[in-house]
């Protein structure tokens, strides 16, 4: 054999062992790209869970509310769009409530809109209303007819006639009747902080302030009931 063939078999075979070393790391690095994919989705998944296993030490199991010293909302089947507008309200102090200062600041984006989406898709049942059943007839006619002579509009042309909401128009379908009268009651001591910055509860004070307190334990009572 001649030594230039002898230089092109061994050429050859440096080669050859470069493609194979080359395709290993390749190899190595994908699966190593597409391991740390994966670790990075469980680990996005885990904090997730954790968020919402947080919530819901708060707010019930579910979403579905909670009733202690004082009524904790639903979350369960909200708007999403509804639910980031809310949190973002408090992150901005244009809501106040001092536990969700704390509560809102944290969330990243990211995990703002995973928590409205999952909160979204959970639909358990009510918890049974505090206010009295004979109520409910007058809840009913208040939210689809409103109060002509005090100019209050019916509630389902915002919030629907299922009363499941829509974008940033809120589902008020089996949210806790004491925590709607408390907040119809209070609307203009929490919401609203900021003028300057108004976002759609600011269509609400009217209504709130144009309502009686037994025209608002009906309505609620009525909502309180519906799933």
């Amino acid at each position: 054999m001649t030594l230039n063939k002898r230089l092109q078999r061994t050429f050859s075979k440096l080669t050859s062992a470069r493609a194979t070393r080359c395709s290993a790391i390749f190899a190595f690095v994908l699966f190593g790209a597409a391991y740390a994919k994966d670790a990075e989705q469980i680990a996005s998944t885990d904090q997730l869970q954790a968020k919402i296993t947080y919530c819901e030490n708060c707010h019930g199991v579910s979403g579905q509310g909670f009733r202690g010293y004082y009524p904790i909302p639903r979350l369960a089947g909200q708007q999403p769009e509804y639910l980031k507008n809310q949190l973002q309200a408090f992150i901005e102090h244009r809501r106040t409530n001092n536990i969700m200062f704390n509560v809102a600041h944290v969330l990243s984006p990211s995990v703002l809109d995973a928590l409205a989406t999952s909160f979204q898709n959970l639909n358990p049942k009510p918890l049974a209303s505090s206010a009295p059943k004979d109520l409910i007839a007058t809840g009913k006619k208040i939210y689809e007819e409103g109060v002509p002579s005090s100019d209050i509009p019916p509630c389902a042309s915002c919030h629907g006639a299922e009363a499941k909401g829509e974008g940033q128009f809120p589902r008020l379908a089996g949210q806790l009747s004491d925590y709607i009268f408390n907040k119809l009651t209070n609307w203009a001591n929490e919401r609203g902080r900021i003028p300057d910055k108004p976002d759609t509860s600011a269509i609400m004070e009217p209504i709130a302030h144009g309502l009686s307190k037994e025209q608002i334990k009906a309505v609620a009572a009525y909502l309180n009931n519906l799933d």
